[in-house]
């Protein structure tokens, strides 16, 4: 059993008639791309699928290709001796569910997220935790709620954070220093004030595409404005042991042949405040202009060699090395999102293995506001009109109060913040009762030292 690699694993559970049950909760972008290749993954069997909206469950398992009939189960008992899927707008019943494994959370909802981890760690369920939000609002709580329950906890294979965690495994696995793990994406400093009215320009993507794959101008805002950026690199420390910079992140501009030179430390010529970080890249130049070859869907690690013979060794094998020939990077040029997602279901059903976990609390998102707010006002979270969410090394953000960026969703300002200012839990008005609240300052309790 142990030689096996998971594919023979998965040909194992589908010959005995007992195939690896998954349920999904979100049919958004997200959820729609695992599906279209979940359904063509033999001894896969999605047992479930649960969301706000069952019409739109539907409208995404067809958009994916998926057969009507695959999808008409009357029920979960129906669905587990069928092979069917059960479409439930209740996500505590499909948790629930007799015969579910893996749990993929992909709601996008940092307390929602939340909430279905510790109900599915309750019921003996793994989790997948494609909700980046929830994980670095509370991640390492959730990781030793897992432990405790003898599940598993983990970051969701195709999202970038665990690409970036399999490349920092391989790096020290393989004996390296890791100086700075990241990814790429289009920046702007402009775009830390966008909003979902200006997302789809910025972003270039055509408004009527965006309509016709329901895409959702919030989170591609999110994208946009800096905070998915902020969110995945604060997972990223927080799984890795990576720290971030006092600054947070400098978006510099930077392609593939230049990541050993551009992130490498300052006191070696680089743009680095220290080795051990994480750093976004960005494809454009301040000007506008596309860098050249840029790494904006990529992801990367650059790391150091220990003597003059690792040096040749990297000349002799190509790769792209700084000035000196110490540096060197690695990279992936594209990641899949969703469409990859059933290597971290299958490693984690099957071997009990996470694809990236948080292991500390070392990184955090505060929430900063995009314009002077005024007291009295509604703050809307990830990807809206108020806040965009900036990295943070945990202690840094503990010691100022910071307020995280996944509890910055429907809260009274009680003071007024000027633009570009990060909030503090001072400035709002919170429920200390509420569940995400709680979980939170437990996390901050147990790991904030």
């Amino acid at each position: 059993m142990r030689n096996q690699n998971l594919l023979q694993l998965l040909a194992a559970r589908a010959e005995s008639g007992n195939p690896l049950r998954v349920g999904l909760i979100g049919a958004g972008k997200f959820g729609t791309m695992f599906l279209s290749q979940a359904l063509r993954v033999k001894g896969l069997h999605v047992l479930g699928i649960a969301d706000l909206s069952v019409e739109r469950i539907r409208n995404s398992l067809l958009r994916a290709g998926w057969p009507q009939e695959q999808f008409t189960a009357g029920s979960f008992v129906e669905a587990f001796k069928t092979g069917k899927t059960y479409l439930t707008d209740d996500s505590e019943k499909l948790i629930q569910a007799e015969g579910l494994e893996v749990l993929v959370e992909a709601t996008g909802i940092p307390a929602v997220g939340i909430s279905h981890a510790l109900k599915a760690f309750e019921n003996g369920r793994h989790v997948v935790m494609v909700n980046v939000e929830a994980d670095v609002l509370a991640g390492p709580l959730l990781a030793e709620r897992a432990a405790t329950a003898g599940v598993v906890y983990s970051l969701a294979y195709g999202d970038q954070p665990a690409l970036i965690c399999e490349l920092v495994e391989w790096a020290r696995a393989c004996g390296f220093e890791v100086i700075c793990a990241g990814k790429g994406t289009k920046y702007l400093p402009l775009y830390h004030t966008s909003t979902p009215d200006t997302v789809w320009e910025y972003f270039g993507i055509k408004r009527e595409r965006a309509l016709e794959d329901n895409l959702n101008p919030r989170m591609f805002n999110s994208f946009l404005d800096g905070t998915k950026s902020a969110i995945e690199m604060a997972a990223v420390a927080n799984a890795t042991g990576l720290i971030p910079q006092p600054e947070g992140l400098n978006f510099p501009p930077c392609g593939v042949d230049d990541l050993a030179h551009v992130c490498r430390p300052r006191s070696e010529g680089g743009q680095l405040s220290h080795p051990g970080t994480v750093e976004v890249v960005s494809s454009l130049e301040r000007d506008g202009r596309p860098v050249f070859r840029d790494l904006r869907w990529g992801v990367y690690v650059t790391f150091a060699a220990p003597n003059d013979y690792v040096k040749r060794c990297f000349v002799d094998y190509g790769l792209k090395v700084d000035s000196t020939g110490r540096y060197a990077a690695m990279y992936k040029p594209f990641h899949l999102i969703g469409l990859e997602v059933p290597i971290s279901v299958l490693r984690v059903g099957l071997r009990r293995e996470a694809t990236g976990t948080a292991t500390g609390f070392r990184g955090d998102v505060a929430a900063i506001a995009k314009r002077d707010l005024a007291a009295g006002e509604i703050l809307d979270g990830e990807g809206g009109y108020c806040v965009y969410g900036r990295l943070m090394p945990a202690t840094q953000a503990l010691k100022s109060g910071t307020l995280p960026i996944g509890l910055a969703h429907h809260l009274k300002l009680k003071n007024k913040v000027a633009a570009g200012q990060p909030i503090r839990w001072s400035d709002v008005e919170y429920d200390e009762t509420d569940l995400a609240v709680r979980i939170r300052r437990e996390m901050e309790q147990r790991f904030g030292s």
